[in-house]
């Protein structure tokens, strides 16, 4: 079991940056990767970020470039977010994978909300 909790969101202007944390408890040592993903009304949930274990790190296109993810130690990952956009209003949730057996699981969001 993992859990998680995210910290950082609130209402930012376009153009600002942002800093999500996610600090996970439980069994961090078996988690295989993290990701950000958000969801904006309407929407569905897309995925923002991901890094894994092994180092390798991908980007959702809409964010390339504006993001960075990293995994500070075993139960924690950031993600910074700059060139905000009105578009990047959304709920963001952090989500941790592990592989055996499969599982994940997911934070309770954070409102990311950027007025234009």
């Amino acid at each position: 079991q993992v859990q998680l909790v995210e910290s950082g969101g609130g209402l930012v202007q376009a153009g600002e940056s942002l800093r999500l944390s996610c600090a996970a408890s439980g069994s961090i040592d078996e988690i295989y990767s993290f990701g950000w993903w958000r969801q904006a009304p309407g929407k569905e949930r897309e995925l923002v970020a991901k890094i894994y274990t092994h180092g390798f790190i991908d980007y959702a296109d809409s964010v390339k470039g504006r993001a960075t993810i990293s995994r500070v130690d075993t139960g924690h990952t950031i993600l910074e977010m700059n060139s905000l956009r009105p578009e990047d209003t959304a709920v963001y949730y952090c989500k941790a994978v592990i592989t055996h057996p499969y599982a994940h699981y997911w934070g309770q969001g954070t409102q990311v909300t950027v007025s234009s």
